[in-house]
């Protein structure tokens, strides 16, 4: 059976990642290890998960915005730097361009609370501050610097000063999360782990002009087009022509 990703030209197929073989995801940049979305004339990949993320999110890291995926950065540079974890990322991303934001899709869905062995109390996303005030704090797992402008999960207990990089913390995905009122991804799902609870969901047909989705995506990118000229004019030396 055949399903059609809005990101690729071509139809992809469910396929059952076989020991050994390695297919890295286009959504997520990382390796596949399970059942995936492939297109094999073009070695396009998609986790199960990347290939149902909702074309848009409502996420409290930006609650002015709906974010919008994207299958690809807009940016000149062919990347965009994550405000979440801090990383480059070239592949899928949740981005709104008014605000210059963008999440990986992983760093999207990563759980709102985990438990780790490192600490007996429960830990809590925190979405970070552009203010960076105060000593540095340091991850007590990796012991490397957590940068304040970045996301990480720390203890609210009152004794408890822990905290730790996102990275560190978890490696879970949690689909599902933070969905606007649009239709799901093109492609059904298919199974899901025992700690993911979506509903069952539909194959609703790619996004039209008259898509909510669609139009705030072509507005944000058109402005963002807008500031890049409007930024490359400002830095360009008319006077050796004169």
């Amino acid at each position: 059976m055949e399903y059609k990703h809005f990101s690729h030209q071509h139809n992809l197929n469910i396929y059952k990642v076989q020991e050994g073989q390695q297919c890295r995801c286009h959504g997520c940049q990382s390796l596949c290890d399970d059942t995936i979305y492939a297109c094999w004339t073009c070695n396009f990949f998609l986790h199960d998960h990347c290939g149902n993320a909702t074309r848009y999110v409502k996420h409290p890291a930006h609650p002015l915005h709906p974010l919008i995926l994207i299958p690809s950065p807009t940016y000149c540079s062919g990347s965009f730097v994550c405000n979440a974890c801090g990383g480059v990322g070239n592949g899928f991303s949740y981005c709104c361009a008014l605000c210059e934001i963008d999440l990986h899709i992983n760093c999207t869905f990563l759980p709102p609370k985990i438990c780790h062995k490192a600490h007996q109390h429960e830990l809590v996303v925190s979405f970070g501050s552009q203010d960076q005030k105060g000593a540095p704090e340091f991850c007590k797992i990796c012991t490397k610097e957590v940068n304040s402008k970045n996301w990480s999960y720390r203890c609210l207990e009152p004794e408890c000063d822990f905290r730790v990089h996102t990275y560190c913390g978890t490696s879970e995905v949690k689909p599902g999360l933070y969905q606007g009122d649009d239709p799901d991804s093109e492609i059904p799902e298919t199974s899901k782990d025992s700690c993911q609870t979506n509903g069952d969901q539909s194959q609703p047909a790619p996004p039209t002009p008259s898509d909510p989705a669609a139009e705030l995506l072509d507005l944000q990118l058109r402005m963002q087009m807008a500031q890049q000229l409007s930024q490359m004019m400002a830095s360009f030396n008319l006077s050796q022509f004169v």
